[in-house]
């Protein structure tokens, strides 16, 4: 009888624990955990403001306060779940945080939040937040190659609905969890992993990528407890492929956990240039080289055409947006306030900016259309057309800031420096990101120490 998909991941996951050294000091993966340890940190504490942010702290203060964890934003001492969700909302609800491309997924706002939490129970160092952020990479990877994008396309949230079962791998490594206990955990995560894109737009999806975040930390502290889930929970008769994909076979790709290059090597990280729906970010790379290269006036476009390629729109609204949210996943407005403004940043998407007259006009004028074929490799192309009969086109396949077309550190610790900003918080950001970036040997709970040092 071959082994359950929970049991080869709980073998894969116990090993992380056991053999020190395997991912955590890793150096060059290393370096991509503590990147995203420090982008993460940073988005969320931009996010500090949204009102989706205070109404989740509000809701968790009901709760009762007193813990190990943290409130990145207030320093509020709370129980693990209770600062994952708050810390998980304020992460993902400005969209400026981390994607997976083949997962059709964001990351790291589910597991460093996570992770964050449960580091102080056992005084965790950086390098055993690495081993554990990698592995649930390692574990969300290998799902997306055999069903994300059917799973996407369904309606599924990944971010939430695909994110828990790696998600709950890396707590179970973080907390050295044995086989048994992780496979249980992961029956736990699948009996909470939820997550609809109808949500996109509103305050909901952050709560489902935040909700993600919690529920992996509940279920690994139950089965930690001794809490039990079937034994086929994710690949029985009832189980999650069936009920959340195609019943795909997973065994090929699971008896390759821990073997060869890991899969954050393979695949990297996406991080995000702006704050808004990855989706986007290609055809606003060309729109802004466009208005940066030919010098235009936004009053001489008469229309913008955009093409992606099949898939590309799946994530975004139809409609012009009334409101920032729901900005950050439409087509019209970026293109349009990225040629009005000449850049897209934090302050693009207010209300306020949402609702100026010019740019609803100009972005009424956008088209969009799908290419059809295959959803990767993904592209978008642009076209804007002139009074004088001129049109000027970009192509482009890689947005910067993608895996293959990385920020650099620099690039990075300016996105951090102005997220801290936006957030009001004056403290040096710039030293505090350098210490983010050589975690290694430093306690997680001192780097969320340094953080709220930030806030002066």
């Amino acid at each position: 009888m071959k082994s359950s998909a929970a049991l080869l991941i709980a073998t894969f996951a116990a090993n992380q624990w056991r053999t020190p050294g395997v991912l955590g000091d890793h150096p060059v993966a290393a370096r991509l955990a503590y990147r995203a340890f420090l982008d993460t940190i940073a988005v969320a504490i931009a996010g500090q403001r949204e009102q989706a942010t205070e109404l989740t702290r509000a809701y968790t203060a009901t709760l009762g306060l007193g813990g190990l964890a943290r409130d990145w934003g207030t320093g509020a001492s709370l129980p693990p779940e209770s600062a994952a969700l708050i810390n998980g909302v304020a992460a993902h609800v400005l969209d400026f945080d981390d994607v997976m491309t083949p997962m059709r997924a964001h990351i790291s706002a589910t597991l460093v939040p996570a992770l964050a939490a449960l580091a102080p129970q056992i005084n965790a160092k950086g390098h055993a937040y690495a081993a554990a952020f990698i592995a649930g990479f390692e574990v969300m990877a290998k799902f997306a190659r055999v069903m994300a994008l059917d799973h996407y396309t369904k309606g599924w949230h990944s971010t939430s609905a695909l994110g828990i079962l790696g998600t709950t791998t890396a707590c179970c490594v973080l907390l050295k969890l044995d086989e048994k206990k992780i496979a249980h955990a992961l029956g736990l995560a699948v009996a909470q992993a939820a997550g609809t894109r109808e949500n996109f737009g509103a305050m909901a999806k952050s709560f489902q990528s935040a909700q993600c975040a919690a529920a992996a930390i509940r279920a690994t502290l139950l089965a930690k407890q001794g809490f039990t889930a079937a034994d086929q929970a994710i690949d029985g008769r009832y189980g999650y492929m069936n009920l959340y994909a195609n019943n795909e076979d997973l065994s090929a790709r699971l008896a390759e956990l821990g073997l060869g290059l890991p899969e954050i090597l393979q695949i990297g990280l996406d991080l995000k240039k702006y704050p808004c729906c990855y989706a986007v970010h290609r055809a606003l790379d060309g729109a802004l080289d466009i208005k940066r290269v030919e010098n235009i006036a936004s009053s001489d476009i008469t229309k913008i055409e955009v093409l992606t390629s099949a898939g590309g729109m799946q994530a975004l609204r139809s409609e012009l947006p009334t409101t920032g949210l729901q900005a950050k996943f439409s087509m019209q407005y970026t293109v349009a306030a990225a040629m009005i403004d000449g850049r897209i940043g934090l302050s693009s998407f207010t209300d306020e900016a949402v609702n100026r007259a010019s740019v609803l006009a100009l972005a009424k004028r956008v088209s969009l259309t799908e290419a059809t074929g295959t959803i990767l490799p993904r592209w978008s192309e642009i076209k804007i057309h002139f009074t004088d009969g001129q049109t000027h086109s970009r192509r482009v396949s890689l947005a910067h800031g993608d895996a293959a077309d990385p920020l650099t550190d620099e690039e990075l610790i300016e996105k951090a420096v102005d997220c801290f900003a936006w957030a009001g918080w004056s403290g040096d950001s710039k030293a505090f990101a350098h210490k983010v970036l050589n975690m290694k040997v430093q306690e997680v709970s001192e780097i969320i120490t340094a953080c709220r040092a930030l806030n002066i």
